[in-house]
């Protein structure tokens, strides 16, 4: 059996969304925010010492190996459920260049598209109810300032880039739906609801539309519970 230490309005939803696709069972283990700093409670630090979200505790091989296999990172623990459990599905056959697209895809989506989204959350909280009142005007000016000269003309020369690809083929590595297409649903649903990612990238809202009416991805929002970014 896999558990899933499953984080409210997280990354760890698309863990949740995987498993459905697969068809494997699982136990989902909610974690809530803390209501005031939203980080993740301490309960998380008794299952991986860094006590974030997702990890996933697959049984598989316990007995032989004396403990059950912990898994961190969702691009770590989509590459381990793919490979352990996948049964060749939801992935490209090696060597291909779709193969070296679902890679590509698989990495980008942590590597290169959650940074400026973080740097975009930083910015629209300089200057916010948590700053004191003297400097405020300096913080808000300052997080203007990022957000022109550097996260935004980030943000939608990836999205350009993204458009184009979907536009090609439909999906992140060819012509199928693929793991790569869930790695790639968290920092474009952020991004659409919180960034500015909008009808002007009509390939990238078409994508959304598609994944979001998948069976598995409902079945994955009932178990993950109240999703800010569906």
């Amino acid at each position: 059996m896999i558990t899933v230490h499953h984080l409210e309005n997280s990354r760890s939803q698309r863990v949740l969304w995987l498993l459905e696709e697969l068809g494997l069972p699982a136990q989902v283990v909610r974690h809530p925010r803390d209501p005031q700093t939203l980080l993740a409670p301490p309960a998380l630090l008794q299952v991986h010492p860094l006590g974030k979200s997702p990890v996933i505790v697959d049984d598989v091989d316990a007995a032989r190996e004396g403990a059950p296999r912990v898994v961190a990172e969702t691009g770590a623990i989509v590459e381990y459920l793919i490979e352990r459990h996948g049964q060749g599905r939801l992935r490209p056959p090696p060597g291909t260049p779709e193969a070296l697209r679902w890679t590509y895809w698989l990495h980008f989506a942590e590597g290169s598209a959650m940074p400026p989204l973080l740097l975009q959350l930083v910015a629209s909280r300089l200057g916010g109810s948590a700053t004191p009142w003297l400097v405020r005007p300096v913080a808000c000016a300052i997080g203007e300032r990022l957000r022109a000269l550097l996260v935004t003309p980030n943000l939608r020369r990836q999205w350009d880039w993204i458009e184009a690809e979907l536009q090609r083929d439909g999906w992140f590595a060819g012509t199928a739906f693929s793991a790569a297409d869930v790695m790639m649903s968290f920092p474009i649903e952020a991004a659409a609801a919180r960034a500015g990612l909008d009808a002007r990238w009509p390939a990238i809202q078409d994508w959304l539309a598609r994944i979001h009416a998948r069976p598995a991805w409902q079945r994955a929002l009932a178990l993950g519970g109240p999703y800010a970014y569906a």
